[in-house]
């Protein structure tokens, strides 16, 4: 390895809610470990390594010079968003004028919602589902309806399209949020799975939004399809939102981008995105872009996937040898597990607040997948050096679920 995934960071005193925000009475953080057991972060969504030094360098350059007043995105900006895409995605046709800055990828969901749906609409989402897109489209006042992926019988999560066709031909229903990876399941998408999605959306006349902003985080085996890429009116019909902040680790610093090449969506969507005057870039978060995708920052990622790779590999086989009753899906993409504990609950007499609660006591961060739509599941975060992965799972073998 050329690049660092094994130191353990202190982000302690750091601004870092995944360890400075546990223990918060009443909100969804973990409870504070007791005494004896640090305390390992696998809640937030964030990674727990070092960025690749690039990004570092980009902005320790831009703050040396003495000026920090209004700006326009550089010209470079765009042309390595199209090196990017095209070198890791194989997208062709590319230009700025179709790339537009997003104050995050929420942020340009509820931006395309607004354009093109009315609070109280119904919007159309698979479930699990990202606690984010309920939390935002909840807020922005519009109502989800939940179109339940299905674990095949090699324990493969698929859309169910009949399902989907099925709440698209009883209800009035235009847009529709798609999560290529998905968010919380790990699933990356098949190309002809999407074609299918995308055909039935087109017959049903939705708006599309695709997150893709896991689209980096690929495992051995699979390859991210952009949305856009499946045919030529999902080209048109689709608002693809990106980012290099779950690839870098850059959340704290802010930026999201959309891909939108038909002219009408693109029009609709910059006009409401500018109604609130939120959506105005940072410079240095344009100048981390630049870092990360230099020719450093490509290796970088290829390094990172090797390490989520090897880290999903030891915990699902720790998983399936250790934790009897606990089910997970083995992700394809993402640095997150979904465990699903209903088989252990049932046979142990316990609830899935008492295991949550019982990791917490000794340290280890995991999130309540309850608000993903898991009703006895829990979230995993595994964007952690391999030995604070095998402590933690250590530690809940011998204290939760073998204890």
């Amino acid at each position: 390895m050329s690049f660092d995934f094994t130191s353990i960071i202190n982000r302690h005193g750091q601004d870092a809610i995944a360890v400075d925000g546990i223990g918060i009475p009443g909100g969804a953080a973990p409870a504070a470990p007791q005494d004896g057991f640090d305390f390992i972060p696998m809640w937030v969504a964030d990674m727990n390594f070092p960025v690749v030094p690039t990004i570092q360098d980009a902005i320790i350059e831009r703050v040396k010079q003495p000026h920090f007043g209004y700006f326009a995105p550089r010209e470079e900006y765009f042309s390595k968003i199209i090196e990017w895409q095209s070198r890791r995605n194989d997208v062709v046709g590319l230009e700025p004028k179709h790339i537009g800055y997003e104050n995050g990828v929420l942020g340009g969901v509820i931006s395309t919602l607004n354009a093109f749906a009315a609070p109280g609409d119904e919007v159309l989402v698979h479930s699990p589902t990202y606690i984010g897109f309920t939390n935002s489209l909840t807020n922005a006042g519009f109502r989800i309806v939940h179109s339940p992926l299905k674990l095949d019988e090699s324990g493969v999560w698929r859309m169910d399209f009949e399902d989907m066709e099925r709440v698209l031909s009883e209800r009035t229903i235009h847009a529709a949020i798609f999560c290529s990876p998905h968010n919380p399941t790990g699933r990356v998408w098949e190309r002809e799975e999407i074609e299918r999605a995308m055909e039935i959306y087109a017959k049903h006349d939705c708006v599309v939004i695709s997150d893709e902003i896991w689209s980096d985080i690929i495992l051995p085996g699979h390859k991210h399809v952009p949305t856009q890429s499946v045919s030529e009116d999902a080209r048109n019909r689709t608002v693809a939102l990106y980012a290099p902040s779950k690839t870098f680790n850059l959340a704290g610093l802010v930026g999201s981008y959309h891909i939108i090449y038909n002219d009408y969506l693109r029009d609709r969507v910059l006009a409401q995105s500018s109604k609130p005057h939120y959506n105005e870039m940072n410079v240095l978060s344009m100048h981390a872009l630049l870092g990360a995708y230099e020719p450093e920052g490509y290796a970088w990622v290829d390094e990172l996937r090797e390490v989520i790779a090897g880290n999903v590999d030891w915990a699902c086989d720790f998983i399936a040898t250790h934790f009897d009753g606990v089910r997970v899906s083995k992700p394809q993409g993402t640095y997150m597990l979904f465990l699903d504990c209903t088989e252990w609950c049932e046979r142990c007499g316990r609830d899935i607040d008492w295991i949550l609660n019982a990791g917490w006591r000794v340290g280890v961060g995991w999130q309540d997948g309850r608000p993903f739509h898991g009703p006895c599941h829990i979230r995993v975060n595994l964007a952690l050096p391999l030995a604070r992965v095998k402590e933690a799972f250590e530690r809940l073998d011998r204290y939760v679920f073998n204890a």
